[in-house]
Parts: structure tokens; C-alpha cells; sequence
């Protein structure tokens, strides 16, 4: 039987970090249906006195990043009085940083999205996958940090905009066996490039579900924009020999997706990148694969 677990999640900012840091937590447990009760950009006492309302009526945990010291003071008494579970959960890392740096942190709410050079970066590498998605723009392409290749559907677009959000600008091309190349694959060797594959049965049923949604089943023997052999396995595998093949001749590094998230696939990705920008990360790499 499975219990319901609520969980008052409580920010001076947007509530990124303890949202996530909750759900990770909570995750772990069998049996438990988190009920999540959100309050974010908290930062007047009478925003917190609102909040103690729902914390009494429906008592659960509490999970807080407040840096105010009076919020932060009230917030633990008054749960403390209710014998309702408090968390801070970055104070034990802030502590451990500090400890080691030899300095205190600074009290400030929101600083994580401070509109710092990291802010604009995101920003800019964002647009710059939106404007190189599906191949746009190939006369431009070679200014991306990170270029991805793969046939239709293996998460191509998703994955760029990912490595966005971490400040890279990634550009990403179709590969059909039919079509010409639109860029000159030569030209890409300062490039970090990354070839996408996936196994064959996955891609077809992946294709087939695209193609219900978008109403194309209905048209009859498979003929829709796609081709007619969109989704068919043959057609699929013959796409993917031929990319494996691409891939192979240029000595790109490739990723199976099959069992991964775009998460999964967007973090691996980036520790190529990584790799390729530090090369003593690299050598450090290879030393522990050697010796495992």
C-alpha cells in the first residue's frame, strides 16, 4: 500500500535545487507518493507565516533553501514546535566549501541566476541551436562547439538543446543515405563531432509511433512524407549501416541511445567535450579505465 508523503518545498529562489534534490531523495523509496507542495521566492515573513498555514494542516517534511538567517530561524522553530522534519539542504555542502576555501559564503538569495556571463552564454548557445537544428544554416555550422549526426528520430534536436543549457553551442545533421551531404564532413576536424545510433527494432517502433501521432497511418500502405519505407525495419537498418559506416570512416566517437535518456546521452556528450577542451582530464580518464 503505498503512503503519501507531503513535501513542503520552500525557496527564496525559483526552487530548482531543492525540487530536485527532493524528488532524487525520494525516489529511492518504494511505496511512497510524494504530494509536493511548492513555495518559491519566499522572502518576507509574512510569504513564510502563509506557508506555516499548509505546513500545520498537512504535516509532512519540510525541505528549505532560505538564506535569510531571521527566515531561516523561524522556519526551523516553528517546524521544531510542530515536531515537523526541517531540511537545509545545501547547508552541509556550503559548510564543507567553506571549511575548505577558508571563507563564508555570501547571504545571498537567487545568486545561482544571477544574469552572470554564464546567464548570456546559455542564452546565446541556445539560439544557436535553434538556428542549426536539422542542418539549417550549413555554411555556419562549423563555428558549433559540438556537432551531432544521426538518422532520423535518435533524439538529435533534444540532445543540442540539452548541451545548451550547459553553454554549448551544438548543431546537429540529418544523415539520409539518399541525400547529399550538407556539409563537407572534411572541413569538420576542429569540430568536436558525435555520431548517434540506436538499435534497429527501437528506431522503427520509435518512427511508427512519430507517424500515428502526426496522423500518417492513416493514409494507407505506409506512404506519407517521410517515404514510403519511413518506418520499415530493412529500410531502418540500411540508414543505420550507412551511418555506422560514416561514422567509422572519420573516426567519430559514437553513442548508442537505445538504453539511454536524452539526459544520459546529453552528459556523455558533454564529457567528450570535456576531454577534448582538457587533455589532462583525458589522460586521468584513461589512467583509471587502465587500471580497473
Amino acid at each position: 500500500m503505498s503512503m503519501r508523503l507531503h513535501l513542503h518545498l520552500i525557496s527564496d529562489s525559483t526552487g530548482d535545487t531543492v525540487t530536485s534534490v527532493t524528488r532524487a531523495a525520494v525516489s529511492q523509496f518504494d511505496g511512497v507518493t510524494p504530494v509536493e507542495h511548492v513555495w518559491f521566492f519566499i522572502r518576507t515573513e509574512a510569504q513564510l507565516e502563509r506557508v506555516f498555514n499548509f505546513v500545520d494542516a498537512l504535516p509532512g517534511i519540510v525541505v528549505f533553501t532560505l538564506v535569510e538567517p531571521h527566515l531561516r530561524d523561524r522556519l526551523v522553530l516553528h517546524c521544531g514546535q510542530r515536531g515537523v522534519p526541517c531540511v537545509p539542504v545545501l547547508d552541509g555542502l556550503i559548510d564543507t566549501v567553506s571549511h575548505v576555501v577558508g571563507a563564508t559564503a555570501r547571504q545571498q538569495a537567487g545568486r545561482k541566476h544571477v544574469l552572470d556571463e554564464g546567464y548570456f552564454s546559455r542564452i546565446e548557445a541556445m539560439n544557436f541551436v535553434m538556428r542549426h537544428d536539422d542542418g539549417q544554416q550549413p555554411d555556419k555550422i562549423y563555428e558549433a562547439d559540438v556537432i551531432v549526426l544521426g538518422v532520423s528520430r535518435t533524439s538529435k534536436t533534444p540532445t543540442c538543446m540539452y548541451l545548451a543549457n550547459r553553454g554549448i553551442k551544438a548543431a546537429n545533421i540529418p544523415l539520409v543515405p539518399e541525400r547529399p551531404p550538407l556539409v563537407d564532413f572534411s572541413k569538420l576536424k576542429a569540430n568536436l563531432v558525435v555520431g548517434l545510433s540506436i538499435q534497429a527494432d527501437q528506431l522503427v517502433q520509435i518512427r511508427l509511433n512519430r507517424q500515428r501521432m502526426l496522423g500518417m497511418d492513416r493514409l494507407g500502405g505506409g506512404v506519407n512524407r517521410f517515404g514510403g519505407d519511413y518506418a520499415e525495419l530493412d529500410r531502418v537498418r540500411e540508414e543505420l549501416r550507412f551511418a555506422r559506416r560514416l561514422y567509422s570512416e572519420h573516426g567519430w566517437p559514437v553513442i548508442d541511445v537505445t538504453r539511454r535518456s536524452v539526459e544520459e546521452t546529453a552528459a556523455a556528450i558533454y564529457q567528450l567535450y570535456q576531454e577534448r577542451r582538457n587533455p589532462d582530464l583525458r589522460t586521468v580518464l584513461v589512467g583509471d579505465e587502465e587500471s580497473s
